[in-house]
C-alpha cells in the first residue's frame, strides 16, 4: 500500500449546498464563545458607523464651510458664485468700508464675488471667511477622533477575534486528536499518516483563519454595504438608482464565481493531502528508497501528484484572475455613472458639490468590502473544504464497538484462562485469515504459535488485544466474551513486545514508564529493578545523561537489539498478565539474542506468556506448542511430541536445520 494511491482514502464529495451544514456542524466549536462573538459583532457596528461617518463628514465640511451652498446665484442670466458676509462684525465692517467696490451692501450683511476675493489682501479674506475656517477645523478634528476611536476599537475586535479564533481550533484539534485515538486499527491501513496530519495542522489552521479573518471581515462588509445604500439613498435617491443599475451585473458575477471557485478548492485541499501524505511516506522509507535505487521513480511519482495540485490551484488562479478584474471594471462604471449623472445635476443646481464628492466616496468604499468579500471567499472555501475534510474523521465510526457499554462486566483482577472459541476472521470479505481456531490456556502457561509466513499468527495477537473483532466466534478471558469488558480493561491485562517496537521521541524514562504509571511515584530501587531485569541497565549507564537521555524518533540512536529491550522493559513497567512476544532475534548479534532471551525469560516469570515463534528454537521453551498453517491450527503439543508425530511441525524443523 503506497502513498500514490489516490484510492486508499476515497473522499466524499459534497455539494454547495451542503456548505452551510458544515457550518451547521462548527455551531458547537463556536458556542463556547458567543459572548466574544457577540460582543465583537457590537464592535463592528460601531466601527461600520465610524467609517460611514468619515465621508458624511466630508460632505458637510464642502457643503457648508468650503463651498457653501448658499454660494450660487443667478444674476441677469448668468451664474455668479458669492460669499456672504456679516456686517455686525466690526472686523467685517471694517474690510467692506476699507473696499467699497469690491463689495455690496445690503443693510446688515454684504456680498463679493468670489472671483473679486483674491483682490483682498490675504488677511482680509483669512477675517471674512473665519467661521468656515474654524468649521473646517473642527471637521478636520472630528475625522481624527473618529480614526482613533476606530483605531482602539479594531484593535478590541481584532484580540477577541484571535482569542476565540484560536480557542475554537484548540478544541477541534484536541477533538480530532482523541478521536483519531479512538478509532480503530483498521482506520489506520486506509488512511496515509500524512493526510491524517493535514487534518490536524494545516487544515485546523485554515479552519482558524476563516474565524479570525473571515467571519469578522464578511460580517463588517454586510454591514458596510447596507449601510452605505442607506445613506446614499438618503442623500439622493435619483442618483442612487442610476448608479446602482451595475450592481445586478455585480451580484451575478460573484454567484458564478462562488460555483467555479467551490470545486478548484475542494480538489486543492486533496491535493494537499496527497502531497503530504506521498512525502512522509517517501521520509519514512528513505531508507528502502535508496537501497534499491527507487529516487527516480519515486521522483516520477511525486512529480505526477505536484502536477495535479498545480492544476488545482491553476484553475483557482484562473477563476480569480477572472473575477477581480470584472469587479474592478464594473467599479468604473459606477464612477463613471456617478460622474456624468453627479456632473449634470451639479450644474442643473440639483445637487451640491459636496454630494457629488460623498458618493464617489461611498461608491469606492462600496465596491471595497465586495471585493473583500471575494478574497475572504478565497480563505472561506479553502476553509470549507478543510472542515469538509475533518468532519469526514469526526463522523468516521470506525472503532470497535463496546457492546451495552452500561452492561460491561467488571475486568476480573486476575486472569486465569485466554481461550479462543471457533473463532473466524478476516480483513477483507471473503478472504478468510482464520478458520474455526479454538484453543486454551491456563494461567501461568507459555504457548508458542508457529508457522509459515501468512499462516495467521499476528492474527491471533490482534484478536487477544482487541485490535480487530472475529467475524464469528469469540475470544474470552476467564470464560467471559472479551468483547463484554472495556477495552482499556482488558488492554491493562496484556503487554505486547513486538518485532521491531515503536519508540517515540523523548527520554528513555518516559518510552518506559507511562502516563498511567507515573514516574514520581516509583522509586529508584524500583526503576533500578525493572532495569536490571530487562538487562537495559548496561547500555542506559553508558549514556551520556541515562536514563533521561533524550532519543530521536523511532529510537534510530539505539541498535535494534536495545530497542527490543527497552520494549520488554516497557512491558514489565506496565506489569500485565498476559505477555505477547512477537519474537525476532534473528537480526541480532548472539550476545544481545542471549541478553534479550534472560530478558525475556524474567518478563514471563509468572505470567501467561504467547510467543510468536518464527524459530523452532525458541518455541522449546514453551509449555505448548501450537501450530498454525493457512489459517487453521494443524498441531498442538510440546516439542518432542511434535517431533514424534511426523507432521508439519517435523518438516519445518527439518527446513530450519
Amino acid at each position: 500500500m503506497t502513498a500514490s494511491n489516490t484510492n486508499i482514502f476515497e473522499e466524499k464529495k459534497l455539494g454547495q449546498a451542503q456548505d452551510f451544514g458544515l457550518l451547521k456542524k462548527l455551531t458547537p466549536y463556536v458556542k463556547p464563545y458567543r459572548v466574544l462573538f457577540t460582543y465583537t459583532f457590537i464592535l463592528i457596528i460601531l466601527i461600520t458607523g465610524l467609517e460611514l461617518t468619515i465621508p458624511y463628514i466630508t460632505k458637510v465640511a464642502i457643503d457648508r464651510y468650503i463651498v457653501p451652498e448658499n454660494s450660487i446665484r443667478l444674476k441677469k442670466g448668468a451664474q455668479m458664485r458669492f460669499l456672504r458676509c456679516d456686517l455686525s462684525d466690526p472686523e467685517v465692517s471694517r474690510i467692506v468700508a476699507a473696499y467699497p467696490d469690491l463689495f455690496q451692501v445690503n443693510k446688515n450683511s454684504a456680498i463679493i464675488s468670489y472671483k473679486q476675493l483674491p483682490d483682498l489682501p490675504k488677511n482680509a479674506i483669512f477675517q471674512l471667511r473665519k467661521n468656515d475656517l474654524t468649521g473646517v477645523s473642527h471637521a478636520a478634528a472630528w475625522l481624527l477622533i473618529i480614526v482613533i476611536i476606530g483605531f482602539f476599537l479594531n484593535f478590541i475586535k481584532v484580540i477577541l477575534m484571535e482569542y476565540a479564533g484560536q480557542k475554537m481550533m484548540h478544541d477541534l484539534r484536541i477533538k480530532l486528536f482523541s478521536h483519531i485515538q479512538r478509532l480503530s486499527i483498521h482506520f489506520f491501513t486506509k488512511n496515509p499518516v500524512g493526510r491524517l496530519v493535514t487534518r490536524v495542522t494545516n487544515d485546523t489552521q485554515n479552519m482558524q483563519e476563516m474565524f479570525t479573518s473571515v467571519l469578522v471581515f464578511v460580517v463588517k462588509d454586510v454591514f458596510m454595504l447596507i449601510g452605505i445604500t442607506v445613506v446614499l439613498f438618503s442623500i439622493d435617491w435619483q442618483l442612487s438608482v442610476a448608479v446602482y443599475t451595475v450592481f445586478p451585473f455585480v451580484f451575478y458575477a460573484s454567484y458564478k464565481f462562488s460555483r467555479s471557485a467551490r470545486q478548484a478548492f475542494r480538489t486543492l485541499r486533496i491535493k494537499v493531502a496527497e502531497i503530504n501524505s506521498k512525502f512522509s511516506e517517501t521520509i519514512g522509507g528513505m531508507q528502502v528508497i535508496q537501497l534499491f535505487r527507487q529516487e527516480n521513480a519515486n521522483y516520477k511519482k511525486f512529480k505526477k501528484i505536484n502536477n495535479a495540485h498545480f492544476q488545482a490551484g491553476m484553475q483557482q488562479i484562473t477563476v480569480f484572475a477572472l473575477f477581480m478584474p470584472l469587479i474592478e471594471m464594473m467599479s468604473s462604471v459606477a464612477l463613471a455613472i456617478v460622474i456624468f449623472y453627479g456632473g449634470e445635476s451639479i450644474i442643473a443646481q440639483r445637487i451640491s458639490l459636496g454630494t457629488l464628492v460623498v458618493f464617489i466616496s461611498y461608491i469606492k468604499m462600496f465596491f471595497r468590502p465586495i471585493r473583500d468579500i471575494a478574497e475572504k471567499y478565497n480563505i472561506t472555501l479553502n476553509a470549507l473544504s478543510s472542515a469538509e475534510r475533518m468532519f469526514l474523521i469526526l463522523e468516521d465510526s470506525d472503532m470497535l464497538p463496546e457492546t451495552g457499554e452500561k452492561k460491561l462486566a467488571q475486568a476480573p483482577a486476575r486472569l486465569k484462562s485466554l481461550g479462543f472459541n471457533h473463532v473466524h476472521f478476516s480483513y477483507v470479505k471473503g478472504e478468510i485469515v482464520l478458520d474455526d481456531i479454538s484453543f486454551d490456556i491456563r494461567a501461568g502457561e507459555t504457548i508458542a504459535i508457529v508457522g509459515p509466513t501468512g499462516a495467521g499468527k499476528t492474527s491471533i495477537v490482534n484478536l487477544i488485544t482487541r485490535f480487530y473483532d472475529p467475524d464469528s466466534g469469540s475470544v474470552m478471558i476467564n470464560g467471559t466474551d472479551i468483547r463484554q469488558f472495556k477495552i482499556s480493561d482488558l488492554r491493562s491485562k496484556v503487554a505486547v513486545v513486538t518485532q521491531d517496537p515503536y519508540i517515540f521521541s523523548g527520554s528513555i524514562r518516559n518510552n518506559i514508564f507511562t502516563q498511567k504509571d507515573p514516574i514520581r511515584d516509583r522509586k529508584i530501587n524500583d526503576i533500578n529493578d525493572i532495569l536490571e531485569a530487562s538487562y537495559c541497565k548496561s547500555f542506559i549507564d553508558k549514556l551520556p545523561n541515562g536514563i533521561d537521555t533524550e532519543l530521536t524518533e523511532s529510537g534510530a540512536s539505539l541498535s535494534s537489539g536495545e530497542r527490543q529491550l527497552i520494549s520488554i522493559a516497557r512491558a514489565l513497567a506496565h506489569n500485565p498478565d498476559l505477555i505477547i512476544f512477537d519474537e525476532a532475534t534473528s537480526y541480532v548479534d548472539s550476545e544481545t539474542e542471549s541478553k534479550i532471551s534472560e530478558a525475556l525469560s524474567n518478563l514471563m516469570k509468572n505470567r501467561t506468556s504467547v510467543i510468536i515463534a518464527h524459530r523452532l528454537s525458541t518455541s522449546r521453551v514453551a509449555d505448548r506448542i501450537m501450530v498454525i498453517h493457512s489459517g487453521k491450527i494443524l498441531e498442538t503439543g510440546t516439542h518432542e511430541e511434535l517431533l514424534k508425530q511426523k507432521g508439519f511441525y517435523h518438516r519445518l524443523n527439518l527446513m530450519q536445520g
